[in-house]
Order: structure tokens, then sequence, then C-alpha cells
């Protein structure tokens, strides 16, 4: 019998892996949650013990606890996490695409970034280190988490019953269909940010804001330059709103 027969849902093993890797993963973005339960739902497909339900709650829960343990360090340890996870150019970007997203899309991105590459641990923790709304934050994190798991564990079963015989087969189908699903997921949220992108583009040639013609590329790559990013869409550097505002004097002819 192999290692992955005996995740059945009578196996301690099997509850602590669901708990705990996606709990874990949040901070640790190397452990493989999705991985894990999509791999439960494999080898648990040929059992219909209603003990399956308490696996797929075992892994919310660990997602929903992942969540916000990102929250509360972002919020806690600000100065700590963001040496740790936003020091650098990139670290800078995928802030600020965190930022500018979480203002625009509110509990949506909260939701949605679980299936986004890179987004889940941005999001939390920025979350956090703008002390976004706690209970807005809970309840977005308790919706994704639940679908998340939901979503998973159902990729895994559907793979492990074509396969009943087979187990490496029902994993790869599986792992197949949700890199997939992740891909559709991801150029969908691409050609809505260049849609956006375009829209603002058309809007700046008749006076639109600064940086309107950029789409928003994502967590790991965001357009323009560093410093444009602490601003947000639509408003103009600091120092250029102080010279609209003071009157300007043209110096005495003599």
């Amino acid at each position: 019998m192999s290692v992955l027969e005996t995740l059945q849902v009578d196996s301690v093993l099997s509850y602590l892996i669901a708990l705990v890797i996606p709990a874990l993963d949040a901070i640790f973005p190397v452990l493989p949650s999705e991985t894990a339960v999509i791999t439960l739902g494999v080898t648990t497909a040929g059992s219909t013990d209603p003990r399956i339900a308490l696996l797929v709650a075992c892994a919310a829960a660990g997602a929903f606890l992942g969540d916000n343990l990102c929250y509360l360090l972002g919020r806690r340890f600000g100065p700590a996490v963001e040496r740790r996870f936003f020091a650098g150019p990139k670290g800078t970007r995928t802030r600020a695409w965190a930022e500018r997203s979480l203002e625009r899309y509110g509990p949506q991105l909260i939701i949605v970034c679980r299936f986004i590459p890179g987004g889940r641990t941005a999001v939390t923790l920025t979350c956090g280190l703008v002390e976004y709304q706690r209970r807005r934050f809970v309840a977005a994190t308790a919706v994704a988490a639940v679908i998340w798991a939901l979503y998973a564990f159902l990729i895994g079963r559907i793979g492990g019953r074509a396969f009943e015989h087979n187990i490496w087969a029902g994993l790869a189908v599986a792992f197949g269909a949700s890199i997939a699903l992740s891909g559709v997921i991801e150029l969908i949220r691409r050609l809505h940010g260049r849609r956006r992108g375009q829209g603002g583009g058309r809007g700046g040639g008749q006076g639109g804001g600064h940086g309107a013609g950029r789409a928003d590329a994502g967590p790991d790559r965001i357009g323009g330059s560093d410093q444009e990013f602490p601003q947000r869409d639509g408003q103009q550097p600091e120092a250029r709103q102080r010279a609209e505002r003071e009157p300007r004097h043209r110096p005495r002819e003599p």
C-alpha cells in the first residue's frame, strides 16, 4: 500500500494535512496547500463516508486561519512584514498592486486573490498593513476559504472517480484541471485590466489622469516606474498639485 492510499477519511493524518498545510502556506507559499487538498480529493474519491465533509471543513478552516494570520501579522508587525515580504522593487510592485486593487475591488479581491498566483499572501498582508476593516476581511476570507476548499476537493474527487484504479492518473488529471482553471482566471483578470487600461487611455486623450493608459499587470509585474507606485489612479504628484493650487506670479518687466 502506498503512502497516498493511506490518506483516507479514517486517517488522522488526512485531517492534519487538510488543516495545517492551508493554514501555513499563507506565510510559507512554498507549501502546496492546493495540491494537498486535491490529493485528498483523489485518494478519497471512492468513499461515500460522511466524514468527507469534515475533511473539506478542515481545509476551509485552515485556509481561513492562514488568511487571518497574515492579516494580524501585517497589522501588528508592519515594518518587519514589509522588510520580509515587500523588500526590493518586486516587493514594492506587489504591494502597490495589492493596495490599488484592494481600493478598487474591496472584498471581491480578497475572495478572488486566492485563485491568483502570488495574490493571496500579498493581499492578506496588505490588508493588515493598511488596517482594512476587520469585519469585512473576516467575512470575505470565510467565503473565500469555503469556495476554495470545495473547488480543490471537488477537482480531486472528479479526477479520482475518472481513474478509480489508477491514483496517479487521477492526480495528473486533477492537477491539469486545476492549472487550466487557474490559467483561465489569470487570463480573464489580465484582459479585464487591459480593457480598463485602454478605457483610461481614451479618457487620458481628453485630459485624463496620470497613468490612465496603463493596465494593471498583476501582483508580480506592474507597468511604470517604481516612483509612480504610491500614486492612485487619476492622482497627480504632490508637487504638481501644489503648483496648480498656488497662483503663478510672473516677474515684473523692467
